[in-house]
């Protein structure tokens, strides 16, 4: 457990449609996500709530994936349940809506072995609840977040007073030029570094992300894929990827272990889209993810040839 992630997030059932099909009452929330794709590099540990419908058989599933759930606490009354719908944007998703259940009431509290974790990734959440983790934990190497409009609109001073103590941040563009009031998504990471952050990390859907780190910055484009069945959670999936791999390689400061983060986030995001929920990374393998992620680095590699006259 020493050596484990720990992810504060949501644990939800969603119901999704999009122009592929749709799920109902599937499993969802940030921190499956994260912890689904993550756990192919590094042990990952959830704090979180439920309800006391949440299915068995999803507790299984996460537990048989060694996943630990020591954190993930049930209380009398309905799991989170968020209705969405995806249209030929896939950037942009519709709420129908949301049923926050005892996620309305979640004071995460940690575990003795939690509190020791080198590495924590703080979910979409509440900034106060996040810096309420934080204030939890002993001395951790390494903070990581993520947040959504709702946050930024609502509590931006508790936002920025929380990235001050941040190392890594995550956000879409959208959200990024709505924090920083920017008009483009590169002067929106120099000013989030400003802030606090040391890398920043601009995700942008289908267009790929845009990594922020030192005075530099490195594009990355998204996987190719055919179809895309369901986008949720994929944002999730990137930064569990991301992290994951970077807590296993201990490559924190390392611009090249970022960059390669970078593809690994990309990659494990991919298979996400390809179903709805979760199907697509409950059976995924770290040999598969490495597969793909060969892919494409062949795709993306250009050799350095000699300069063609004008």
């Amino acid at each position: 457990m020493s050596g484990s992630i720990v992810v504060v997030g949501s644990v939800a059932l969603d119901s999704v449609k999009t122009l592929e099909g749709e799920s109902k009452e599937a499993l969802g929330g940030s921190a499956v996500y994260f912890s689904l794709a993550a756990r192919n590099f590094n042990p990952v540990s959830v704090v979180g709530v439920v309800g006391k419908d949440f299915p068995a058989e999803h507790r299984e599933m996460l537990t048989e994936r060694g996943i630990d759930l020591s954190g993930l606490k049930v209380m009398p009354g309905k799991t989170f349940r968020w209705v969405g719908k995806f249209g030929r944007d896939l950037s942009d998703a519709k709420t129908l809506a949301t049923h926050l259940n005892v996620f309305k009431d979640f004071k995460p509290v940690l575990t003795a072995e939690q509190r020791r974790a080198p590495v924590v990734f703080l979910a979409n959440i509440d900034p106060e609840l996040q810096a309420e983790v934080l204030a939890q934990m002993q001395s951790p190497a390494v903070v990581a977040c993520d947040t959504m409009n709702y946050w930024i609109s609502s509590k931006p001073e508790a936002l920025k007073e929380l990235l001050g103590k941040v190392q890594i941040f995550f956000a879409n563009e959208e959200e990024a030029k709505k924090l920083t009031r920017q008009p483009n998504a590169l002067r929106a990471a120099n000013t989030i570094c400003e802030w606090g952050p040391s890398v920043v990390v601009i995700k942008e859907g289908e267009h790929g992300a845009v990594l922020k780190v030192g005075r530099k910055f490195y594009v990355f484009p998204a996987f190719p894929l055919e179809t895309v069945k369901d986008p949720t959670g994929a944002g999730d999936t990137f930064a569990g990827g991301f992290m994951g791999y970077l807590a296993a390689c201990r490559g924190f400061d390392d611009v090249e272990s970022l960059k390669r983060a970078m593809l690994y986030g990309t990659v494990t995001a991919s298979f996400t889209v390809e179903d709805f929920s979760t199907r697509s990374i409950e059976g995924l393998s770290r040999g598969r993810l490495d597969e793909r992620f060969e892919d494409f680095l062949d795709r993306l590699s250009v050799s350095r040839g000699a300069a063609v006259a004008a």
